[in-house]
C-alpha cells in the first residue's frame, strides 16, 4: 500500500536522506565516488532543498509506503521555457525498485503537468545510466545530448522528453 503526498519544508531531510540511500546505489558504476559526493552535496544540501520547496522552485512529492517515504520526485516547468516542464529528480530506494513506484511517480508529474495545462515533460538522465531503458518505456525519447559543468566535474546526459 503506499500514498504519494507533496513535500514541505519539515520534509527536506527525508529528502537528502532518500538521494543519499540511492545516489550510492544508482551511480557507484558510472561515476567516481567523488564526484558522487560532490554532487550530492551541490544538489541535496539542506539550504537548497529547503530554499526551492519555500520559494517554489521545485516541487517535490513524496512516495510513502506504508506511511514511510521510500521514493520521491522533483519537478518544475523549466526556467527558459515554462511550457515545457521538466523531471529534476526520481529516485526510488533501491529495495523498492520493480515495485512500480518510479512509474507511478512519473504518472503523477505527468498528470500534474497536463493540470497545469502544459503537454510536455523532459529529463536529463545520465548517458550510461540504465534508467534511459525505463524511461524509453515509459514512453520518452531522446531529444539531445547535454554536457553540464558542475564544479569541477561533467554531467554528460541525455535530454529525454515525453508529449503528454
Amino acid at each position: 500500500m503506499y500514498s504519494i503526498r507533496q513535500a514541505t519544508i519539515d520534509d527536506v531531510e527525508t529528502i537528502r536522506q532518500l538521494a543519499e540511500n540511492t545516489w550510492w546505489a544508482t551511480y557507484s558504476s558510472i561515476l567516481e565516488k567523488e564526484q558522487i559526493s560532490f554532487m550530492l552535496g551541490e544538489l541535496y544540501s539542506f539550504d537548497k532543498i529547503h530554499s526551492q520547496i519555500k520559494n517554489d522552485t521545485q516541487i517535490y512529492i513524496l512516495l510513502e509506503e506504508q506511511g514511510k517515504p521510500v521514493a520521491f520526485a522533483g519537478y518544475s516547468p523549466r526556467e527558459e521555457n515554462p511550457e515545457i516542464y521538466k523531471l529534476h529528480k526520481l529516485y526510488c530506494l533501491p529495495e523498492t525498485q520493480g515495485k512500480g513506484y518510479g512509474k507511478i511517480l512519473i504518472n503523477e508529474v505527468s498528470q500534474r503537468t497536463l493540470d497545469a495545462g502544459k503537454r510536455t515533460l523532459d529529463l536529463n538522465v545520465n548517458r550510461h545510466n540504465k534508467a534511459k531503458n525505463f524511461y524509453e518505456k515509459m514512453g520518452f525519447i531522446v531529444a539531445y545530448e547535454e554536457d553540464i559543468p558542475i564544479g569541477e566535474y561533467w554531467m554528460n546526459d541525455y535530454v529525454m522528453r515525453k508529449e503528454l
